[in-house]
């Protein structure tokens, strides 16, 4: 952000979620802007060992997934609502494209209000899996090799995308490129200015280690849209999907549904169950905290609407 070289560090952690690795990995903060990263940054072929192959999608098919994927729609309501009023006040045409989609889910809801829509995730099996599960039309590439035309796009979503990827400003610039004039970027990231991180520290898991590179406040992400030509038009720091889950998770990561089924636990259908009904009331419990935080703008999740500016 700030090109300082001085930082001091915050944690060690190894992968608490996934355990794709038993490496400790330093946490640290700039002496200058406060920006949190982890450090030093694995090379692009060691990171890629700690993405599972099923990363944010799932095959499975049968009665259980069958409500789960039920209940990912119920929570992503507000997801949609913000997306579909951004597109409401811009009142621009052109596809709706969502950057690190996974199997689709957002999307495939989406476009029942709003045509076309389309998938870019990084992983062919993601992008296979949208088209055949859900009928998405998903291209398989990054955001700045996008297939797109220049300012073509109505919107482009990053739902938890910029926390991961080296150059954040490249992303944000390729996103303007492909953008209409009155096109919309909205962004979402973990919030390292919220509550669950000042009261869980090394435990929250907005820090994701290792695969979050970086770890933003909304100011970051303000300074960072300016510099990139954007107009901030609004904060959310409240999601459905992720504030009460995110905590239920730090608290309990090895009661997180899809952690368990990352690590390819052995569970009876009994015991599966036991552990999802734990894990839902934990999200129930987390709820209220999760809504009051948000109130003061102190969530643990932010998402970001802009416009280019002109």
């Amino acid at each position: 952000m700030c090109k300082h070289e001085g930082f001091q560090v915050l944690f060690r952690l190894g992968d608490r979620l996934y355990r794709t690795t038993e490496k400790q990995f330093s946490v640290v903060e700039c002496s200058s802007c406060q920006v949190i990263r982890l450090s030093p940054w694995p090379s692009p072929s060691e990171l890629s060992h700690y993405y599972p192959s099923e990363y944010w999608f799932s095959r499975q098919g049968g009665l259980a997934d069958s409500f789960a994927n039920a209940y990912r729609r119920l929570v992503l309501s507000d997801h949609l609502q913000f997306v579909r009023r951004c597109l409401r006040e811009s009142r621009e045409s052109g596809a709706v494209v969502d950057v690190g989609c996974g199997g689709g889910l957002f999307l495939s809801v989406l476009r029942k209000k709003h045509e076309p829509v389309i998938g870019l995730d990084i992983s062919k099996e993601a992008c296979c899996v949208a088209w055949s599960a859900l009928g998405v039309p998903a291209a398989c590439g990054s955001l700045v090799n996008a297939p797109f035309r220049p300012e073509s796009c109505a919107a482009i979503t990053l739902f938890h995308v910029l926390e991961h990827v080296y150059d954040p400003k490249q992303q944000i610039e390729a996103a303007r490129r492909l953008l209409r004039r009155n096109g919309r970027l909205i962004i979402q990231v973990p919030n390292a200015a919220s509550w669950q991180f000042r009261m869980l520290g090394k435990r929250w898991n907005g820090l994701d280690v290792p695969r979050h590179l970086i770890t933003f406040r909304a100011t970051d992400l303000n300074k960072l849209l300016d510099g990139c030509g954007f107009e901030i038009l609004r904060h959310k720091y409240f999601s459905l999907r992720d504030n009460p889950a995110g905590m239920a998770t730090s608290v309990f990561p090895s009661l997180d549904p899809m952690g368990r089924r990352i690590r390819g636990l052995t569970e009876s259908h009994g015991r599966k169950l036991l552990k999802d009904c734990v894990y839902l009331a934990l999200v129930m419990l987390a709820l209220p905290f999760a809504v009051g935080e948000a109130a003061f703008g102190a969530g643990t999740t932010v998402m970001i609407e802009a416009r280019k500016k002109w």
